[in-house]
């Protein structure tokens, strides 16, 4: 098994912190209950190469990741977590209605009422200063 101190381990939940400063305690409690793997080859992967990658500024790619989750439609959870680490990285509020108006668009009608859904969550969420996982 993987150590739950690994170097890519660390970048992912420093980055993840980037995004909501409670989420890396709640995430590894979660994964690790399973796996020391999890974290490590999933969201160290994902979070320690992809979505750090310098291609792009984390603000885009906060507004890239709420389009693709609301037009995926099967990732609610991760819609609503993704549109409060949008607000945290300084996209507005009207920016995450925009996304959710142009991906009706694209991606249809239901899954802009479901990114409404998830919007409202995370917008009551953030004004409270909850940033949960």
């Amino acid at each position: 098994m993987s150590s739950p101190s690994s170097e890519r381990r660390e970048r992912a939940f420093a980055l993840l912190a980037q995004l909501d400063p409670q989420a890396p305690e709640k995430v590894a409690k979660n994964l690790d209950e399973l796996s020391d793997d999890f974290a490590e080859l999933v969201l160290g992967f994902a979070f320690a190469y992809v979505v750090s990658h310098p291609g792009i500024d984390l603000r885009t790619r906060e507004m890239l990741r709420v389009a693709a989750l609301m037009a995926m439609g099967n990732a609610p959870g991760q819609l609503e977590f993704h549109i409060r680490a949008a607000l945290q990285v300084g996209v507005s509020r009207s920016e995450i209605v925009e996304i959710l108006l142009q991906m009706a668009v694209y991606a249809g009608v239901p899954a802009c009422m479901n990114g409404i859904s998830a919007a409202r969550k995370a917008f009551a969420s953030h004004g409270r200063g909850d940033q949960g996982s």
